[in-house]
């Protein structure tokens, strides 16, 4: 008897790294699975469009943690679990309402939604393209909305439900990431509204900021060192939980989807491949300066007076990581 006996979940962008350790966490305690991802096979390289040429080593630490919505469904059906694939594209909506039905036919019902799914590309804001900049928006954050105005109606009408959305530390906005951050700010920010408009429903809406070594690590090694940096730099400047696979946190999700979490509703965790979960704090105002007089516009002189008592004069608080 598992904690999500009697469940059914869709994990999207499961068929490898942090989705996949989630499907086979929730088919562990009894949930039947809808696994997901764009279409059959899958790419060595996890940034959209790359032409990164590669080394053999590189090829085979990278074969060895792809896969698709297939051999995840395939490895969890092997392992006496329940599971059932679904390519398809989620930012597009009619494919994740066509993803949203592959539950209700094959299983009957919707009671998980994980948000996993979503694509990634670095590089600084003067050479990102309009382009770029959509296909993170879209898969993150676009496919995320997709999928949860579709399985929501059945989740309501049942009474239970779990929404759990993928942002990342990204959010905090992080050097080379801007469209990637924009689209991770925008999860959490969607997860907090939608949980505050579920409450008391029986549905929850939580998010989480995964950090695990995935196939987006080892594409990041191989783009650093055709730039000249050496690996053992990004190593030494990567947070620990970047060493670590996603195995280590996944339970969690089993956890938060289950009968025992309803009244966690609104938060954002931070689950960490070095053993870590965390919630995120909530955002505060940490200074301010007033108006002499409530409601009275400030005047240029005031501002030149004030300003600077409310910007600290110790180092700017946004830091780059050093890779030299």
């Amino acid at each position: 008897m598992g904690i999500l006996d009697g469940k059914v979940a869709i994990v999207t962008g499961s068929g490898q790294g942090v989705g996949f350790e989630i499907a086979k966490a929730l088919a562990k305690e009894g949930a039947k699975i809808i696994t997901n991802n764009r279409k059959p096979g899958s790419n060595l390289l996890s940034m959209e469009g790359s032409t990164l040429e590669i080394t053999e080593d590189e090829r085979q630490k990278l074969q060895s943690c792809t896969g698709d919505a297939k051999t995840a469904a395939d490895y969890i059906n092997n392992n006496g679990g329940t599971a059932v694939p679904f390519f398809g594209d989620v930012k597009d909506n009619d494919v994740a309402k066509a993803c949203v039905k592959s539950a209700i036919d094959n299983f009957g019902r919707i009671d998980i939604l994980i948000n996993n799914a979503a694509s990634t590309w670095n590089g600084s804001i003067e050479i990102m393209t309009e382009k770029e900049w959509h296909i993170l928006i879209d898969s993150k954050l676009n496919g995320s909305f997709n999928m949860v105005q579709h399985a929501l109606p059945y989740m309501l009408e049942q009474k239970y439900g779990r929404i759990i959305n993928a942002s990342s530390d990204g959010w905090l906005g992080l050097t080379g990431l801007s469209a990637y951050g924009a689209a991770c700010a925008g999860i959490w920010s969607f997860t907090r509204a939608i949980a505050q408009d579920l409450a008391g429903t029986g549905v929850t809406a939580n998010a989480y900021t995964p950090n695990a070594k995935t196939r987006s690590w080892v594409s990041t090694v191989a783009k650093c060192r055709s730039q000249g940096i050496p690996e053992e730099a990004l190593v030494k400047a990567a947070p620990e939980s970047m060493k670590y696979t996603a195995d280590v946190f996944a339970a969690f999700f089993a956890y938060l989807a289950s009968d025992l979490a309803t009244n966690i509703n609104g938060y954002m965790f931070k689950t960490a491949a070095d053993g870590q979960l965390g919630v995120w704090s909530e955002p505060e105002v940490i200074d301010d300066i007033w108006t002499d007089e409530i409601g009275k516009p400030w005047t240029m002189e005031e501002l030149i007076a004030k300003v600077p008592n409310m910007i600290s004069d110790e180092e700017p608080r946004m830091s780059t990581i050093d890779l030299k």
